[in-house]
């Protein structure tokens, strides 16, 4: 569901604030069905949460679930921050080419 690249553009948009259908419409530039369907699938993972105002659907982000996400997600983390530090190590030692290279 989140490796989908709209769905996390959606979140990405709904963390700086709530917003409405049409604006996500128009920032995704998707179709407006295209759009409630990525919205649909993210409110039935409960993501997001919708609420109306009048004739306006408001979509907000649903902070909890993404808490539950990074939690399961901390034991995985000591892989790739091993393979970054290591990384870091690596390029610590390497010679510095940019001498004798014009600028």
């Amino acid at each position: 569901m989140l490796a989908d690249p709209i769905r996390r553009r959606i979140l990405d948009l709904l963390l700086e604030r709530p917003r409405p259908v049409g604006e996500l419409v128009e920032q995704l530039g998707l179709t407006q069905p295209g759009t409630s369907k990525h919205l649909r699938v993210l409110r039935e993972a409960g993501l997001v949460q919708v609420r109306q105002d009048a004739q306006r659907r408001w979509y907000e982000l649903r902070p909890e679930p993404l808490t539950e996400i990074d939690a399961w997600l901390k034991p995985y983390r000591r892989l790739w921050t091993a393979s970054l530090d290591a990384l870091e190590r690596r390029l610590d030692v390497m010679p510095d080419d940019t001498e004798g290279t014009p600028s």
